[in-house]
């Protein structure tokens, strides 16, 4: 079966074709040196058996290394003619007898390859004249391939980057306390990541990373382990981020299956896409048969997660902190929050707000009936072993007026 060309691939073909029919030879291809082999990434050629497409061949061995390396012209209408040529394994398979190669090189200046024509017989016609059709049909062609190069190179260096993280057994992971905003009291605790600080990547941004080079789903998996173990450790319930696509992952569905449900959160954000409604609701409904809450995470950030809480009738709503940090001092962030709010007594969830940093957005979230808070006001995430299970010194929230309790047909936070 033939391969399909990629789009970008087509459009090097199409000035291989060009360099191959103007400089009347039978084969052109642009090809990729590594350090040690050359490869032939598209070819165009009269001849494919000859020149098959994506060979492997040593780059050390080739005409075109030796042309970079100044050992022989970048022209050569007869190779035969030609030191040190006919001592080239090119020049006898597939005989090669007419040649023209040029570098390829990026905007950097390093060099991917070279873009090249061939022919089986010797051409006279072939002049150092049309290495200037070739220069430029090569930087064409770089500006063609850089994109995919610098995504390969992002891919490399975000792999080389999870390496001893997936080898230490996934992420550091720490709990976050997680309050009763009336009695100050911790009833539970958020699991977060926590990577090396020399990476200055937040969390979020390196899970999708690793999504993106295809170890998002063990990464989480790995970050699920770790939080799981806290619930040995701590009382209350752990709540633990997860996204819609690794949820529907076999592996993922066991790990959950062989938790203490009733003791665990788990949070959806709004920000992750959901593919397939039906599926994911087929996957929570055991899980929250058996006592699993469900949590929809940054909401209020935008509009995705309101589909996401009439989808899937969650537990417990999280406020996104870009809606709680100075809703004291904000009118319309204080009427966003109270219309969340009352669309989650609706649905017969509890609040919780993250990102809370001061005593005054914590008494105005007590006022608009908000249940819980979370954020630097009340604790960090720290070890499990540093967790507190009463407050932390310092004032804590006044309990002015009754704070959302939950409906009798739901189970609150504070009875995990």
């Amino acid at each position: 079966m033939t391969r399909r060309r990629t789009p970008a691939e087509e459009q090097v073909a199409g000035l291989l074709r060009t360099a191959k029919d103007s400089l009347g030879l039978s084969t052109a291809f642009l090809s990729r040196l590594d350090g040690r082999l050359q490869h032939l990434e598209v070819v165009e050629s009269d001849t494919p058996v000859l020149f098959p497409e994506k060979v492997v061949q040593l780059q050390s061995t080739s005409f075109c290394q030796r042309i970079l390396d100044g050992e022989l012209p970048p022209v050569m209408p007869d190779v035969t003619k030609v030191p040190g040529a006919m001592r080239t394994p090119a020049a006898w398979v597939p005989r090669v007898r007419s040649f023209v190669s040029v570098p390829v090189t990026l905007s950097d200046g390093t060099v991917y390859g070279t873009f090249c024509a061939a022919g089986l017989t010797s051409d006279p016609d072939l002049t150092p004249r049309d290495k200037a059709l070739m220069d430029v049909l090569a930087q064409a062609a770089s500006v063609i391939v850089e994109p995919e190069v610098r995504a390969a190179e992002k891919r490399d260096a975000v792999l080389e980057r999870l390496r001893p993280v997936e080898k230490a057994g996934g992420p550091r992971v720490l709990l976050q306390p997680i309050v009763d905003l009336v009695t100050g009291n911790r009833v539970g605790a958020e699991a977060l990541s926590r990577f090396p600080a020399d990476w200055r990547l937040p969390p979020d941004v390196v899970f999708a990373q690793a999504h993106e080079v295809g170890k998002g789903d063990r990464l989480e998996l790995l970050a699920l382990r770790r939080a799981a173990a806290h619930l040995d450790d701590v009382s209350g319930y752990v709540s633990m981020n997860v996204s819609p696509a690794t949820l529907l992952t076999p592996r993922l569905l066991r790990l959950l299956d062989g938790m203490p449900l009733h003791r665990v959160l788990l949070e959806l954000s709004e920000h992750d896409p959901v593919e397939d409604y039906d599926a994911l609701r087929a996957a929570l409904a055991p899980l929250r048969r058996r006592g699993m809450r469900l949590a929809i995470d940054d909401v209020g950030a935008g509009f995705s997660s309101l589909r996401h809480i009439v989808v899937t009738e969650p537990d417990v709503i999280k406020l996104d902190r870009s809606i709680v940090d100075g809703v004291a001092g904000d009118g319309v962030l204080r009427s966003l929050v109270r219309s969340l709010v009352d669309f989650a007594a609706g649905l017969g969830a509890v609040v919780v707000a993250e990102g809370v940093e001061r005593r005054v957005d914590a008494d105005v979230l007590q006022e608009l009936r908000v249940g819980y808070g979370q954020g630097w006001y009340w604790g960090r995430a720290v070890p499990s072993a540093e967790l507190v299970d009463r407050p932390l010194a310092g004032d804590q929230p006044t309990a002015r007026v009754p704070a959302q309790s939950a409906p009798v047909d739901a189970r609150p936070l504070a009875s995990a």
